[in-house]
């Protein structure tokens, strides 16, 4: 059942048997022995696709829900171990695995040692049923609409640049002034578009959407915070990245008058898979970390 389950979320014998660890000919034999125990075709096979078939989906369904009742069952027995065990795929921005999720994880593998963890971490856009991807976490409002999402918290914005930037480009006293000549904003580049985030700030009802002139655009979080230390323009960060720099005296706040929205962090899975009890404990420790750094 759970070989049959992973080739559905995996598209392909090839990839979800490099995920479960065992030879093509063993995953098809699986599924062959499955098919003749139920007496149905669960999936249609040719040299270039896969497709379910409609017996197949009816049975998808009732697998992945079987498969979280059996993890639950054997997790809450009064005599077994309730431990949560088990790897888990995970993928999260890199300055959030450098500066937030890695320095914690003593804590979250002493309350859960029986957890092994395979963390990504980048700011790419992640095929989680393709790379065989537990979860993500992500800033922003999730995109990808086929996709399930718990909000785990808030990340409060502001906006700072480098000492020497703001010498040579002078300190800006309203967001209008981005838009000028002398001033660079370092552009952000969404990994789902290619473009760059704007920035809406607000002050007394007065709203403005400051999209910025830069030299730079880039798209992973350590290279976006290493060009404003390096004086390349005007940076908007969340105060677990900023702070350290600010005490340092690398980085100054700017426009502290002005109100930015916070960015929502949430966690996303795949809709279908069954959430064992190491993807929710996992889960609940994330938004654990959100309240210490939001």
């Amino acid at each position: 059942m759970k070989a049959f389950v992973r080739v559905v979320e995996a598209g392909s014998f090839t990839k979800a048997a490099e995920t479960l660890h065992m030879s093509r000919a063993s995953l098809t034999q699986l599924i062959q022995q499955l098919e003749a125990r139920l007496r149905v075709r669960l999936l249609n096979r040719t040299t270039r696709r896969l497709n379910v078939t409609a017996d197949g989906a009816v049975y998808y369904e009732r697998a992945v829900r079987l498969l979280s009742d059996l993890d639950d069952a054997e997790t809450s027995l009064p005599g077994a171990s309730t431990a949560p065990k088990g790897k888990l795929r995970v993928d999260v921005p890199s300055p959030f695995a450098r500066m937030v999720l890695v320095p914690a994880l003593p804590g979250f593998f002493a309350r859960y040692p029986d957890i092994r963890l395979d963390v990504g971490a980048s700011d790419r856009m992640v095929d989680l049923i393709g790379e065989n991807v537990d979860c993500v976490v992500r800033g922003g409002e999730p995109t990808e609409q086929f996709l399930r999402a718990r909000h785990v918290g808030d990340l409060a914005l502001k906006m700072y640049a480098a000492p020497d930037y703001l010498a040579q480009a002078g300190t800006p006293s309203h967001p209008r002034e981005l838009e000028d000549a002398r001033q660079h904003i370092v552009g952000f580049l969404s990994a789902r578009t290619g473009k760059t985030y704007p920035i809406e700030m607000r002050r007394d009802g007065e709203q403005v959407d400051v999209q910025g002139r830069y030299l730079l655009a880039i798209d992973d979080g350590n290279g976006y915070l290493a060009a404003g230390l390096a004086g390349l323009g005007v940076l908007w960060l969340p105060d677990y990245m900023a702070r350290p720099h600010v005490e340092r005296g690398e980085l100054l706040p700017l426009l502290e008058d002005w109100r930015i929205d916070p960015m929502p962090m949430y966690v996303a899975f795949p809709p279908n898979r069954y959430v064992s009890t190491r993807l929710r404990v996992f889960m609940d420790w994330v938004a654990e970390l959100m309240a210490r750094h939001g």
